[in-house]
Formats: structure tokens, sequence, C-alpha cells
């Protein structure tokens, strides 16, 4: 990234065509980018008019290239494969690009120069990107959870590519991590928004982007809309659905802590989506013809005051801002540029050249969770501190993933960092939470098959150690190998109030009767609804206890308890562990020889 300077944010120092240079190219894609922003999305435009001239450009141009890529998904002059080719074209172009920095097609060109200057990470796109490919075969939700998981894999990545850009500029916008899902629910309110709003467009081209879950309360509405027929069972389903995004996209104190800057960007956003779902209530039958839109003096009344509120905070910001490139500069590759997407490899084998035992693939468990014991005794068995333990613990970590991989496990979940560890001295905390750091930083499975998913609470985590767990997520998410979950300031006592208070406040806005609420429920308003079940729990370190781990998943788990210290252990352990799970009996309930 070139030697950036430090300034205020005023207007002569950073106007948006002093920060993109004198490249004529150049010029001329940010100013496409900019004008399609403005005349496709009137409302993001108004707020991208809200951060600092310097960054607009930047903005403009992630804007442009999300809706490029959906564009090219959504043309139905199209068939659906010519529509995946064509989305998958443009993906691999700009993987093609990215070391050069230079694109022919003028928003890759815009989005590439972003990326050098800002130092962006590109590769945290690649699951957005692929999902818009993927998405031209159809989409179909059966339930939320379902729709939640497909909208936030979309948008997530390109707002952390604005919070990316935020904090390259030195104003980091600093999010309550004890309420990650307070946000994501927000970013769940976009995306009914923006469904409702496009209601009409997307039925007149056969697509009903809500979960059935959501469709089935009102009979006949599915019908009534797949007909473009304004009827009582859609306009209950609108208003319903309405009051949904009005409660998901209300979220109190979202901009608290922040940088007066981005909480103007974020309130005002809040504000103007809120207008948006007034002019849906009103419109009535013309929902299923036309897109709806607040009136200008509504507009008028929530940006007038947020411009003020903005120009007011950055002028008082000093701002890291890089210099723009010269005219026919061209970036060199270098072996520290991400890449798009990562070649993934097999894992490195077992030392003593050992391979997996041959197990059908309808005898081997789905989901094997591990409670990782012994490290600390391991230490002081060896005359070393604790924390040798914990790091002596890393490694056999590594190679249970190994074997994971090795075998055909699909879910691997382990104990990481209980709630109860906290109990434990100061300094062992510090050096498990130092070393969890350290580890997921150096991303020992970044080229492997391997997701990475993190369970657990944030509100007493080092909000860096937060991030990275959140960017490894990102960035693995459309992996499909090994689903490893790592469980850190996690309790299971604590996921399931956390689960009934997610019921609770369900049932008082009256979307669920309490006498009726189901198991099939519950699993549904878990904080990760779309884990398995476990089939097999291994607790290493001669204990027999669960220790709260997973209660809700493990309730018909085979149990398997082993003398051995986690630090002992390999990939050959796991894979015993899975040889005995096969030769148990499971029955869950029914009697021996029970047909049923």
């Amino acid at each position: 990234m070139p030697r950036a300077n430090t300034r205020p944010a005023d207007r002569r120092a950073t106007a948006a065509g002093a920060v993109i240079g004198d490249d004529p190219a150049l010029r001329a894609a940010y100013g496409l980018c900019r004008r399609r922003t403005r005349e496709q999305d009137p409302a993001e435009y108004a707020l991208i008019q809200l951060v600092p001239p310097a960054l607009r450009p930047a903005c403009w141009a992630l804007w442009a290239a999300a809706n490029a890529l959906d564009d090219l998904g959504d043309d139905r002059t199209a068939p659906a494969a010519e529509r995946a080719a064509r989305v998958e074209e443009w993906i691999t172009a700009l993987r093609s690009e990215l070391p050069s920095g230079t694109s022919p097609d003028p928003i890759r060109h815009a989005l590439l120069d972003t990326t050098a200057r800002w130092g962006l990470d590109l590769s945290e796109l690649d699951g957005a990107m692929t999902q818009v490919r993927d998405d031209t075969r159809g989409r179909r939700f059966d339930d939320w959870a379902a729709w939640r998981t497909w909208g936030r894999d979309n948008l997530l990545p390109w707002f952390g590519q604005v919070r990316a850009l935020f904090d390259r500029a030195g104003v980091p916008v600093a999010l309550r991590m004890d309420t990650r899902e307070t946000y994501e629910e927000f970013l769940d309110g976009v995306r009914l928004t923006d469904i409702l709003t496009d209601l009409s467009a997307d039925l007149a081209q056969g697509d009903l982007l809500l979960p059935d879950e959501a469709v089935r309360p009102f009979p006949g509405a599915a019908q009534d809309l797949a007909h473009r027929r304004w009827s009582p069972a859609v306009a209950a389903l609108v208003t319903d659905l309405t009051g949904l995004a009005r409660r998901w996209v209300s979220q109190d104190g979202l901009g608290r802590g922040m940088h007066p800057g981005p909480a103007t960007v974020l309130d005002t956003m809040a504000a103007l989506l809120r207008a948006q779902l007034d002019a849906i209530g009103r419109c009535g039958p013309a929902l299923l013809r036309r897109r709806p839109r607040p009136a200008l003096p509504v507009r008028a009344r929530i940006l007038a005051p947020a411009r003020v509120r903005a120009a007011l905070a950055w002028s008082l910001t000093p701002l890291t801002v890089p210099p723009a490139r010269r005219t026919g500069h061209a970036v060199p590759p270098t072996t520290d540029r991400p890449a798009l997407t990562t070649v993934l490899r097999p894992p490195p084998p077992h030392p003593t050249g050992r391979r997996p035992p041959s197990i059908p693939p309808g005898r081997l468990p789905t989901h094997v969770a591990v409670i990782m014991d012994g490290n600390g005794r391991w230490a002081q068995r060896r005359g070393l501190p604790r924390h040798e333990g914990h790091r002596a613990g890393a490694a056999a970590v590594r190679e249970v993933v190994h074997g994971a991989l090795d075998i055909g496990l699909r879910h691997l979940t382990l104990y990481t960092f209980s709630t109860e560890n906290w109990n434990r001295g100061a300094q062992e905390v510090d050096a498990i939470l130092g070393l969890l750091r350290s580890e997921v930083a150096d991303d020992p499975f970044g080229e492997l098959d391997v997701r990475l998913r993190w369970h657990g609470r944030a509100r007493r985590l080092p909000s860096d150690l937060v991030e990275l767990l959140h960017l490894r997520e990102r960035t693995t998410r459309t992996r499909t190998g090994l689903t490893l979950t790592m469980c850190i300031d996690y309790g299971g006592r604590d996921e399931l109030t956390r689960t009934a208070a997610a019921l609770a406040r369900r049932v008082r806005a009256g979307h669920l009767d309490p006498d009726l609420i189901t198991e099939e429920d519950f699993a549904r308003h878990l904080p990760h609804p779309d884990m398995p079940d476990v089939d097999l729990l291994w607790r290493t370190g001669n204990e027999q206890r669960t220790s709260n781990f997973l209660p809700w998943h493990t309730a018909y788990a085979e149990l398997h308890f082993t003398p051995e210290l986690w630090p002992d252990v390999d990939r050959r352990h796991l894979w015993q562990a899975i040889t005995t799970y096969t030769h148990r009996q499971r029955r869950h309930g029914t009697a021996p020889g029970d047909g049923r």
C-alpha cells in the first residue's frame, strides 16, 4: 500500500477527485461507479455522501461491484446456466486482474484500485460473490434460519469491506462485541426491507425471496403472490413482515461507542430504512406493481440534520489518506497480496505414514465433539508452567483436525474455553487467550478444506480475538469439507438460557404461543440452529463428566472417555474413538431388535 498522509478531513485536502488522481481511465471508472450508485440506489448514494470525500470513491466502487454482479445473476433475458457463466467469468477476470491492479472493465478497474490503495482483502468477498453465481439456480428457504444464513453470507462481507476502509482511514468502526447478534439482525432488517421494496420486480421474475416459515401462517398468500394478486392474506403477510423488519432496523444504541462520523451514517441508515418501511406500508396493492419510495420531504428531514452532524464530525477528524496512483502506474505482483481464492490442499500425512481406517460412510459419525482435558496436568508432570501444556495442546488440535479431514468427518466441535475457565488464575487465562489469538491469526487450517465457526459469548473476550474469529468465519464460510466449531467462552446452561430468552421475545412479540412451543421451535432459536446433533462425545484426561458442554446437542450422543492427556493425543486417537463408535448400537430409546 502506498505511503499515506494523515490530515484533517477538509474539502481541499481530501476531495474525491484529488484522491482519485489524474489518470483519465481511473477517473472515468470511478465516475461510472458514482453514477450507477446515484441512479440505481439514491438512498445508498445519500449515505455515502455522509462519509468523508476521500472515502467516497471507494464506497462507490464497492457498491457498483456488488450491484454489477447482482445484475449479471438476475438478468432473466438469459437462461440460468448462461447467467451463472457470466458471473463466474466476472469473478475469474477479477482474480486474474488482481496482481496488476488494473482491468479493462471500468467497475473492476475502480474496485482493484480501491483494493490496492486502501489495502483491502478481496478474498473476504469470495463467498459472497460465488453465492451470486449459485443463486442463479434458484433460491428457496424452508425457514428463517436458512434465510438468515443466505442474507448474512451475502451482506456481511461487503459491510466488512466498508469497516476495513474506515479502519485504514484511521477511524475504526468499533462494534459492541457483546451484541453481535444485534448488528446481524440489523442487516437482516436491511435485507428484508430490500425484499419488500423489490417485491414487484422479484415476483415478475418468478422469485419469492421469503422463507416458507414466514408465509405459511397466511394461507393462500403464496399462491396470491405467485399470481400477483393483492388479497387479505397478502396484506396480512406484508404487515407482519414490515413490522418484523422495523423491529430489526430499530435496534437501540447501534452507534454507541463509535466515532460520531460512522455512528451518524448508521443512525441515518436506520432512519431511511424506517421511512422506506413506512412507504411500503402505505403502498397497499400497488406494492405488487411498483417499487415504493419515501417522499422527498421525508428524506430531506432525515438527511439535512445528518449532513450537518457528519460534516462537523469529519471536520474534527484527521484521516489517513493514501495518495493517488500515478498515471500508468501498475501494482506489481507481491507475495503478500491476498488471492481471491485459496487453493485447498489435503492435510499433511501422519509422521508414521499411518492412514485412517476404512469406514463405510453410513457408519461414520456426522458430528464428533471433544472435551480436550489434561493440558495443565501434562505440564505439571513435566515441571512446566501450565501455559506450556496449553501450547502443546494446540499442536494436538492441529493433529486431530488433520485426522478428521483424513477420515472424512463432517463436523468437529472443540471445547476450547468454557465460561467456567474464567475462574482460573489471571495469568493462565491471559496465556490461554494469547495462545488462542496467536493460533487464529496464524490460520493453520487456511489452506485446508475447513470451515471455521465460533460458538460462545463475545462480551468478555478481547475485541481483537473476536474480530479474528469473525474474519476466519467470513473467509471460510463457503468451504464444504470439515466444519470446525471452536467453543470459546461457551457454557451449555448459558446457551439454553439465551435460547429461552429468544423464545420469550418471540412470545412477547406475539409470534409464538407459549403453550404450543415444540422441541423444533426450541432448536430453531439456539445460537447455532444449524449445528447437527452430536453423535460422539469424546473426553480425554481420564475424567468422566460432560462439564456443561452442548447439553442440547448431546442428548443421544455416544460417550467415549480415554485416559490420555490432551497434549499426548494425535489423529490416531480420533480414529480409534470413531472406530469404537462404529461398534456401538444406537437405539435412541427403542428396544434391542425393535424395527422402529
